[in-house]
């Protein structure tokens, strides 16, 4: 399944072309005065294609090229960027940063990162895994994933579609402190959403699957088939009760949560004073029993890299460990701001993993009792200075640690402060679909607002 067809990308070319691009772009960039530079560049391609009661709906196809470019003069900085690589676009480019740098304020924290944390290495992190499938080829597979949804039950009257997609990219980071480094990737998938009627009226759900190579994707008959399971398992909602319960959320509801606490440790956040954990170093902010560490050099896996967009060597690290905060997620500027050092999250995280004390669905459930559990959260509602926390959502109703009926139209309300200190276990179903592999967290207590 890692034939080449006409739209891949070359990688082997393509490095070699984007670094010396780069090399280029850094040149001019020092003949026209620049102090420093750092350039980004990439070649990109892309299908999808998508269905919808049985027809072909889209067909996309995207390739791209281009460079980013920012210039210092002194504290000054500069940005432009363009998809037209010839030499006359590259100066003139270079010139436009140039003149956005010289009109700017100082600010004494730009600059680039220090030399000294860039890798001394680029392993292969298999990343790299091209897709042989053309138009006609997804319009199938999309067609297979709805028709296995839509067959499952009579109650499945209506279909958003159903879309198969395959992108790559090659990228190459280089700076004028001699770091120039290159790194490809894939990602591929299928979703597909549905729509199920019942006489208290129609629910909607999906399921998709992704990964860097198409052998790990689930098949499109089973995408299909899940996309129809969780919708028919919601209809004929009911509201829960009012008052304080134990929360189940279940991993893709879970990730809101761990990205609430992503931000609050943000190097951007902790300067601006804009943070709900402010100052939080050192401090125990969540259950003793959670840690949040990041493992960015796992092979094959989607949050994956060697480094950062600021040229820093990524590594295997721990933000909490057994509730205490280690470290900030910073970039070379925010940690200048706070006077630390970055360590490769110029970008955010990668591979986030979410470690506790681990327990099976039927145990989680079995802790909840009587409570709720949400797989959808509904609207904005966190505010991420002060921690209050309240959102529209959907899911299951438990009585004796079953689920017994489907809950919508409800709310859940606390503080994250409280909400982390108050985490009871999570879960043995971490998602791997992404770059936050959040599992299901159960929250002691939280105020739910039904009928």
């Amino acid at each position: 399944m890692d034939k080449r067809t006409d739209g891949d990308i070359d990688v082997r070319n393509e490095r070699a072309r984007l670094q010396e691009l780069a090399a280029d772009i850094l040149a001019e960039a020092r003949r026209q005065g620049a102090s420093a530079a750092e350039v980004s560049a990439s070649v990109e391609a892309g299908l999808a294609v998508t269905v919808r009661m049985g027809a072909l709906e889209t067909v996309e196809f995207n390739q791209d090229r281009g460079f980013g470019i920012t210039v210092y003069v002194g504290a000054r900085k500069g940005s432009a960027s363009t998809s037209d690589s010839r030499p006359e676009a590259i100066a003139e480019t270079v010139r436009a940063a140039l003149n956005i740098a010289r009109h700017t304020q100082e600010d004494p924290y730009n600059g680039l990162a220090d030399p000294d944390l860039a890798p001394r290495q680029l392993p292969d992190l298999d990343l790299f895994h091209p897709w042989a499938i053309d138009p006609a080829g997804a319009e199938a597979l999309a067609l297979a994933c709805e028709a296995a949804g839509r067959s499952v039950d009579s109650r499945i009257v209506n279909s958003e579609g159903a879309q198969v997609s395959t992108y790559q990219a090659c990228r190459v980071y280089g700076n004028s402190n001699g770091f120039i480094g290159t790194h490809a990737g894939t990602r591929h998938g299928f979703s597909a959403t549905l729509i199920g009627e019942a006489a208290e009226g129609m629910q909607r759900d999906y399921w998709y699957t992704q990964a860097r190579n198409p052998a790990a994707l689930e098949s499109a008959e089973a995408v299909g088939r899940e996309a129809a399971r969780r919708t028919l398992a919601r209809l004929s909602p009911r509201k829960p009760p009012t008052g304080r319960f134990p929360v189940l959320f279940v991993p893709t509801a879970a990730a809101g949560l761990v990205s609430s606490l992503l931000g609050a440790l943000a190097g951007g956040a902790q300067y601006r004073k804009a943070s709900f954990l402010l100052d939080s170093l050192g401090q125990t902010v969540t259950s003793p029993m959670l840690s949040l560490v990041e493992r960015p050099l796992l092979p094959g896996r989607l949050g994956s890299a060697v480094f950062d967009s600021d040229g820093i060597a990524t590594r295997e690290k721990a933000f909490i460990r057994h509730g205490v905060v280690e470290r900030y997620i910073l970039s070379a500027y925010s940690a200048r701001r706070l006077a630390l050092v970055p360590e490769g999250n110029a970008d955010g995280v990668h591979n986030l993993e979410v470690q506790g004390d681990v327990r099976p669905l039927a145990e989680l459930l079995r802790l909840v009792g009587r409570g709720l559990v949400v797989t959808e959260l509904i609207g904005q509602g966190v505010n991420g200075v002060t921690g209050d926390y309240s959102r529209g959502a959907a899911g299951f109703w438990v009585e004796d640690g079953v689920m017994v009926w489907p809950v919508d139209e409800c709310t859940v309300a606390g503080n994250l402060r409280d909400m982390f200190r108050d985490i009871v276990a999570i879960g043995d179903d971490p998602d791997l679909r992404g770059n936050l592999n959040a599992p299901s967290m159960l929250i002691g207590s939280l105020t739910v607002a039904g009928g």
